[in-house]
């Protein structure tokens, strides 16, 4: 991944507007890296796999369609009574 100032970055915008095409730019600030310079591509692939992300809640934090999910589920008298005799193994 290539490395640039923002200041850099700003006086050859066009250059590095092509380069990202090809490849990240890592844009700088001070030393520390500030932001990422990137394809319309590879930003359609990382929002895709952001939305792919397993998302957690607390307990009290569920949402009320996915309360009513798992209040409506069914499962298996089989799965039910397996998980029984693993949490009993643990």
């Amino acid at each position: 991944m290539l490395r640039v100032s923002a200041s850099e970055f700003v006086k050859h915008f066009g250059q590095y507007k092509e380069q990202a095409q090809r490849e990240s730019i890592a844009i700088t600030s001070h030393g520390r890296t500030s932001g990422y310079f990137l394809s319309e591509h590879e930003y359609n692939e990382y929002m895709l796999l952001k939305s792919r992300a397993r998302q957690t809640y607390h307990i009290t934090e569920l949402p009320s369609n996915t309360i009513t999910a798992i209040t409506q589920a069914n499962v298996s008298v089989s799965l039910h009574f397996n998980l029984a005799n693993m949490s009993h193994s643990i």
